[in-house]
């Protein structure tokens, strides 16, 4: 292949994309690289090259080559024989302009030409913030139109032929650096024009150190920073901010950060990320540039957007939040990094949700983050070390299958997909103490939406491990062991405990709120008038899929149903996959005036009544496919079969009742039945934080159901 024509050096190899920043100057680079193009005794399959053609500019500053390079595949005997052919032959066309101090080389196949396509392109540029280190990108391709039938054979020979040539990139410089040193020659200067042109004096070749940055971070934000081009010097990184700062990095991701941080200044006029926040995008991509950019500028445009920068500033933080959001900050551990306390299983999460807003939950959750960033800088001051991320602790004391609410974790799904996009490597340990039972479903319904990185950062304990080897006191000083751990060491967290429904936000509250985070809320809102029931359209392909539903009363008293039918409902308009309301406002019906029950669809459970200001949680094990409608009817005041005289709750049901209108928000989600973890005691233990719950229960011979009701 090309590459087994003129070896490239190279430290990466990721498809057929390789880069490499070399520590010597392109000057000294340059001379070994002319010297292998010729004829390398590294490479056996390289046999030899002859020079076509090689012209030169007027001043001599810019001096292209064209060779032909013949070159023996390792390919089996049979396909060499069906070919034809012992040797591939290369065209390879260098142009090396000593002024522009770059050497740019481009290489296609001869032979077979017709057949196979190959094309490699390389470039040897000198870095943009150290005129001393050279920058190498390479590119390759490879299209196999025919070839006597063994064009899968032919691909892996090549994709093998050209892996274990570029791996061998470094070695075969520095060993033709040796060789030009032996020869005497350590020094090349850079190319000037001259009239007359003399002999290059030759010197020592020195390694160039690595470059030096101090640049301005005159900035309110702890995460931007502001630079100009005065504030840039011509040496960026050395050794010593590195070491205070960045902590370890080869050549290589050295090289990623100044090119992504240089790019940013282009494109965000300026303003970018500090240094220790744009490697941690490089790490969480692997170093990949392109990956990690496409990355940072998506988070850049998102923090923009929400202005995510003044959030700590001037974002009010909720009294409630004081009082049962239990999480905390608590001192650092043992690698300095800054720690946070969250004792999850003393949380009213439905609560929370309700009463905050999807919105305000996330925006909390995005506070503790940007805090967490500036804590970070604060601790990487005091220890004199790189300190990039924080470790949290989680005590799941009390978690039960309450935490399990369908909303709330799908509230949480949402939350770490903001945070894994936009706060990436910020996590540097989870410690999970006590653990319950309940913890490996939690587990399951969360692991696959959380990055393979930081889930190699997770330390699990069950009940009391967490305190004999191994334990947390491996992790954390003793002396800031909180209390409620068996430690000495205060920790002022709030106690947490049931959200009073007066906390609750209507639903107009939810809706109405500004700048969103997310497009859409998890919870819907539907009124429901006399006469015009509100229905939404279930659509299931498989059997025993389990649909799940959770709602509010709001306002009014309303009948809750759900109906079967093989036929589709009109009109036949579908919105997304899974639970899809046709119905929008207008409550156009979906059940046609000319169906039959029981004959043209069929109530597959009995109808549940539903006060106002009651929360409903259930779900449905579907046993036959075809069209499932969940039905809210409005429910007009009973009559009082015993007395004549309305009853006091009657009258004023009547007086917050006005136009014939309920209001309800919900919930609802189709699951496979693999998925489905929710029994009786499930459902009933996810009502409505603590609350003290009346269940109700029916079942029929058609399906399986539990439903629940806490007011």
């Amino acid at each position: 292949m090309g590459k087994a024509a003129h070896p490239l050096p190279a430290v990466c190899y990721d498809g057929f994309n390789a880069e490499k920043v070399s520590p010597s100057g392109i000057n000294t680079v340059h001379l070994p690289l002319l010297q292998c193009l010729k004829r390398c005794p590294l490479i056996p399959v390289f046999l030899d090259s002859e020079v076509m053609s090689e012209t030169h500019s007027p001043d001599g500053a810019v001096t292209v080559t064209e060779r032909r390079c013949m070159v023996d595949v390792e390919a089996p005997r049979l396909l060499k024989r069906m070919a034809g052919v012992d040797y591939l032959y290369f065209i390879q066309r260098n142009t090396l302009n000593r002024r522009e101090r770059t050497l740019h080389i481009e290489v296609h196949n001869e032979t077979f030409s017709s057949r196979v396509f190959v094309r490699e392109l390389c470039n040897y540029t000198v870095h943009p913030e150290n005129e001393e280190w050279t920058c190498f990108e390479q590119t390759a391709s490879l299209d196999i139109k025919s070839f006597f039938g063994f064009e899968n054979s032919s691909e892996k020979i090549a994709m093998k032929q050209y892996a274990s040539s570029i791996k061998k990139g470094k070695e075969i410089i520095e060993y033709y650096l040796r060789e030009l040193e032996q020869e005497g020659v350590t020094h090349v200067p850079r190319w000037t024009p001259s009239l007359a042109p003399k002999a290059a004096p030759l010197g020592r070749l020195t390694a160039p150190p690595l470059s030096s940055i101090t640049a301005n971070t005159t900035s309110s934000s702890s995460f931007h920073r502001t630079v100009t081009v005065d504030d840039l010097p011509v040496d960026k990184l050395d050794a010593d901010y590195i070491r205070r700062y960045l902590g370890d990095l080869t050549p290589l991701q050295e090289s990623c950060l100044i090119r992504l941080r240089q790019g940013l200044q282009e494109t965000h006029k300026g303003k970018i990320p500090k240094d220790q926040h744009v490697l941690r995008f490089l790490r969480s991509r692997d170093f990949g540039l392109e990956k990690a950019r496409e990355m940072l500028c998506q988070s850049l445009t998102w923090r923009k957007q929400h202005q995510v920068d003044f959030l700590l500033d001037s974002w009010e933080r909720p009294g409630l939040l004081a009082d049962y959001y239990t999480g905390g900050w608590h001192h650092h551990d043992r690698d300095g990094r800054p720690l946070y306390i969250l004792r999850l299983g003393q949380m009213d999460t439905k609560g929370l949700v309700r009463a905050l807003g999807e919105e305000g939950l996330l925006r909390q959750v995005l506070s503790i983050n940007e805090e967490g960033l500036r804590r970070c800088e604060e601790n990487t001051r005091v220890f004199g070390r790189p300190i990039s991320c924080w470790t949290c602790l989680v005590d799941l004391e009390g978690l039960n299958m309450r935490h399990l609410w369908r909303p709330g974790v799908k509230a949480l799904l949402r939350i770490i997909e903001v945070v894994e996009a936009n706060y990436p490597e910020t996590l540097g340990r989870l410690l999970i103490l006590r653990a319950p039972r309940v913890f490996p479903v939690l587990w399951t319904l969360v692991s696959p939406f959380i990055d393979e990185n930081t889930r190699k950062k997770f330390l699990v304990y069950a009940g009391n491990d967490y305190q004999g080897p191994g334990g947390l006191l491996d992790y954390i000083d003793k002396t800031i062991l909180p209390d409620f751990l068996g430690g000495s060491c205060m920790c002022e967290l709030p106690e947490g405990g049931v959200v009073p429904k007066s906390l609750y936000r209507t639903a107009e509250q939810l809706e109405s709120e500004e700048n969103r985070l997310w497009a859409d809320a998890i919870y819907k809102s539907a009124s429901v008038f006399k006469g015009a029931p509100y229905e939404l359209l279930i659509d299931i392909a498989e059997v025993s899929s389990v649909i799940t539903w959770d709602f509010d009363v709001c306002k009014g008293d309303v009948v809750f149903n759900i109906f079967h039918s093989k036929r589709a409902p009109s009109p036949p308009r579908k919105e997304a996959p899974g639970a899809t309301p046709l119905v929008g406002g207008a409550n156009l019906p979906l059940i046609d005036r000319n169906w039959t029950l029981g004959q043209d669809y069929s109530k597959v459970e009995t109808a549940l009544a539903c006060r106002e200001g009651e929360s409903v949680q259930g779900s449905h094990i579907t046993r036959w496919p075809g069209f499932y409608i969940l039905q809210w009817r409005f429910q007009g005041a009973p009559a009082c079969a015993a007395s004549s005289l309305p009853r006091v709750d009657d009258v004023l049901a009547s007086l917050q009742v006005s136009s014939h209108k309920c209001k309800v928000i919900y919930y609802t989600e189709v699951l496979a039945s693999q998925d489905f973890r929710g029994s009786m005691t499930s459902l009933e233990s996810s009502h409505s934080g603590f609350s003290q719950l009346s269940a109700a229960t029916t079942a029929s011979s058609q399906s399986h159901t539990s439903s629940g009701i806490s007011r």
